[in-house]
């Protein structure tokens, strides 16, 4: 149960963070692009698969909600596997 708590904790901060970074760092200061590193996929253990999914989908609603927004979005990975995620979920 503690676990299972953490976890949805962690989702929730993980999609906080992404969609926090995207307005206020782009919006607000006029980028044109923002990198996003694997948050807490290595010695803290969340799932590569489930950090991912979550990376990628609140990339996608945020840019759906702002069509104007003319953004490039870079997806850093260290490992081939992040890699492999990361190609799988865009593509789709």
């Amino acid at each position: 149960m503690r676990r299972a708590l953490a976890r949805r904790a962690a989702r929730g901060a993980l999609h906080a963070l992404v969609a926090r970074r995207m307005g206020g760092c782009l919006l607000r200061r006029g980028l044109g692009g923002i990198a996003f590193c694997c948050i807490s996929t290595g010695v803290f253990g969340f799932p590569r698969d489930e950090a991912a999914q979550i990376a990628v989908r609140t990339v996608r609603a945020w840019l759906g909600a702002h069509p104007i927004a003319c953004l490039r979005v870079i997806f850093n990975v260290f490992l081939d596997e992040d890699a492999a995620i990361y190609r799988r979920l865009l593509s789709a």
